[in-house]
């Protein structure tokens, strides 16, 4: 619900979001290579299956910064009414 005091210029982490993401990608490779040739192979499953969700999360972020920016109401817009209380 839009109250009419959120910042104007509030922006979305994304760029930070997809460094991080890339270094998880870095580590959990080189997590899953090195536990798969000293012979732990849980362990080894276990980063295998954090890469796919860091490489989940970097492709969602990579959607996001593709779609661009999206509308954000001016402050001639005025906010909206909060629901009534039904009681």
């Amino acid at each position: 619900m839009r109250t009419g005091n959120e910042p104007t210029t509030a922006r979305s982490p994304l760029r930070m979001r997809f460094w991080l993401s890339v270094w998880g990608v870095v580590w959990t490779v080189a997590g899953t290579a090195a536990f798969a040739l000293t012979g732990h192979p849980g362990w080894a499953l276990a980063c295998g299956m954090l890469f796919l969700v860091v490489v989940a999360d970097l492709l969602f972020v990579v959607r996001h910064i593709r779609q661009g920016a999206h509308y954000q109401p001016g402050r001639d817009v005025p906010p909206y009414e909060p629901p009534a209380d039904r009681r």
